[in-house]
């Protein structure tokens, strides 16, 4: 068993201990899940991952002088966040997520309903019945160096404000 003697005027300190008990979590925690989206959000503009490096530009990208993983935007429109008391998660449903978020060294594509795939490559129309494609990594989804200081600093304002 511990005990633990406080003397003096204690009452400014039981306060904000009081308070830090009291804390909304849930809405802290929505906080901190939308700011973490807009981080997200952000990369999409960036072509960058959570580490500050550029995406590899995709061939559409390049072709047409897009964006790489922005075509119709809905893989960054996708993007949700989830918050309660508990925590905060920030992340999509979108089938082809995980597909870009962790890449894809190599992938059959099958022709179904014709009898083989064309599509242009070099300049050139070529038809093949399947071709082995590889995705390389572009992750959006995580938390740089400077999404963890501002989430931090979220929470400070936050306790500052409350107590």
């Amino acid at each position: 068993m511990y005990s633990i003697r406080l003397e003096g005027d204690t009452r400014a300190m039981l306060g904000k201990i009081r308070s830090l008990a009291e804390l909304d979590k849930r809405r802290i925690n929505s906080a901190l899940g939308h700011a973490a989206r807009t981080s997200t959000l952000q990369r999409f503009k960036q072509s960058k991952g959570p580490d500050g490096r550029r995406w590899k530009t995709s061939v559409r990208a390049a072709q047409e002088g897009g964006k790489t993983l922005v075509q119709t935007a809905q893989l960054r429109n996708s993007i949700k966040v989830k918050s309660d008391e508990t925590g905060f998660a920030v992340g999509t449903n979108a089938k082809h997520a995980a597909t870009h978020q962790f890449g894809e060294p190599g992938r059959t594509i099958r022709a179904r309903r014709a009898k083989a795939l064309r599509f242009q490559t070099g300049g050139r129309w070529v038809s093949k019945k399947q071709v082995r494609i590889k995705i390389p990594v572009r992750p959006f989804l995580g938390l740089s160096e400077e999404d963890m200081q501002d989430l931090k600093a979220t929470v400070e304002d936050f306790i500052g404000t409350e107590g």
